[in-house]
């Protein structure tokens, strides 16, 4: 606790390019850039696979990668090959461990849509698309941002790690503190990380409160109650 109110009381951890703001903003700009891309891939990936049904077994290697993945060790291998002039190298591994989670879960909440609700919207005369967008996506919509999610978190907190390649953001407290034994900053950085991931998992809810319709949302705990 000593260490705790040693770090945040500190005024230099406060101000400067090394202060708690700048690393917190550099934290939620990599956070953004690499689950931006993932979603932009993952979410259509898996809108498409789950209302055809084809290419089902993309979703199952890519479930088993995301277990398998040893993200660090990839992470130091593409630093290693191609240097970090730039932070693309950095984020190509965020990238990949965050479509994993968005591809499984929209491609689950797409196939989980009740038959009977499917087999309705094409009796009313709807196509394919139609039937996607305006019926499927919205009961999906609690899975696929728990994908979302899990996602985020995950970057969060391998973000963390890949400060020890050079990477900026919340992570620097912890590599650089722990190569000086300088603990306040280590317990300092954990416990921002810490409430940085608790900060997204707040946002997420937020945003399944207003987008998911009130109807989905009773169905979604009447099903956990059962």
């Amino acid at each position: 606790m000593n260490w705790l109110i040693e770090f945040f009381s500190d005024p230099a951890n406060w101000s400067g390019s090394s202060g708690i703001p700048v690393r917190l903003l550099e934290h939620l700009e990599f956070t953004l850039a690499a689950l931006l891309p993932a979603a932009l891939i993952a979410i259509p990936l898996g809108l498409l696979i789950g209302h055809t049904g084809r290419g089902a077994l993309i979703v199952v290697v890519s479930a088993n990668l995301a277990r398998a993945l040893p993200t660090l060790g990839l992470l130091v291998l593409i630093v290693l090959l191609l240097g970090t002039a730039t932070v693309l190298p950095v984020l190509i591994p965020l990238v990949v461990l965050a479509i994993p989670p968005i591809l499984v879960n929209t491609y689950e909440g797409i196939r989980g849509v009740d038959h009977d609700l499917r087999d309705a919207a094409y009796g009313m005369g709807l196509r394919g698309p139609q039937v996607l967008v305006r019926v499927l996506v919205p009961v999906a919509l609690p899975l696929i941002l728990l994908g979302l999610r899990l996602a985020a978190i995950q970057v969060v907190a391998t973000a963390t790690v890949a400060s020890y390649v050079s990477l900026g953001g919340l992570g620097r407290y912890i590599i650089d503190g722990l190569a000086t034994k300088d603990y306040p900053s280590v317990v300092g950085g954990s416990v921002l990380v810490g409430g940085f991931a608790l900060a997204m998992q707040g946002l997420f809810a937020l945003a399944d409160r207003l987008l998911v319709s009130p109807g989905v949302s009773r169905r979604v705990r009447t099903a956990k109650i059962r």
